[in-house]
């Protein structure tokens, strides 16, 4: 387990030695700012850094995690919306091409859901972002009820991808852009045990190997 110290130790090591190998790089995304053209919703899950995953530099992605990398709908403005705040600042101010809803194994969110169904939590945060999942939870269920429990985390984390995706299309200046062909949505899910990135296929309506 790392600690603090550790921490820091890091640190220097970085600044000695990935920084110092980029510092071009750096100065450049200072003094012309980030023009990321890829936005990804990935869980807060300490085993999927997607800057990690995807092998990428600073200033290629625009990254958003919260818990189960789920979107939240349309809504009205009451509130403060975190995530759909991040969404509209990277659709609309830095214009990014594609948003991709990085999804994963093993997810903790996903595996809450669907252990927990119907037991709530009184003043539970969880409980109520949790929630916007149930949409895949009932659909895992109506098809998967007698399966393995493995089975049903799978088949619901990767159901939850889809309804982040449907949400996404909740928002007019995200539909705008979907129109004219200047945005892109993506489905991937990580597996983190078999180190597998999957992707949604449209067409076949499944998570096929990238």
């Amino acid at each position: 387990m790392i600690d603090i110290k550790q921490l820091i130790e890091g640190f220097r090591r970085f600044r000695h030695e990935h920084f110092a190998e980029h510092d071009t790089l750096y100065q450049q995304l200072v003094e012309q700012g980030q023009t990321p053209q890829v936005l990804v919703v990935a869980c807060c899950d300490s085993r999927v850094d997607p800057a990690l995953v995807f092998n990428c530099h600073p200033g290629d992605l625009f990254v958003i995690r919260n818990v189960a990398n789920l979107v939240p709908p349309l809504e009205g403005h009451s509130g403060h919306h975190g995530t759909t705040a991040a969404i509209e600042y990277g659709v609309k101010k830095l214009g990014v091409k594609h948003i991709i809803v990085l999804g994963h194994a093993h997810c903790g969110g996903i595996t809450a859901l669907v252990n927990s169904y119907g037991v709530s939590t009184p003043d539970s945060y969880m409980d109520d972002w949790m929630s916007l999942a149930e949409g895949a939870r009932k659909e895992m269920e109506a098809e998967l009820h007698s399966a393995e429990q493995a089975v049903k985390y799978r088949e619901c984390e990767m159901r939850a991808i889809l309804v982040s995706l449907e949400n996404l299309k909740t928002f007019p200046w995200i539909n705008e852009r979907l129109n004219d062909g200047s945005l892109i949505l993506h489905g991937w899910y990580f597996d983190i045990g078999q180190g597998e990135l999957l992707r949604y296929e449209e067409s076949s309506r499944t998570f096929q190997a990238a």
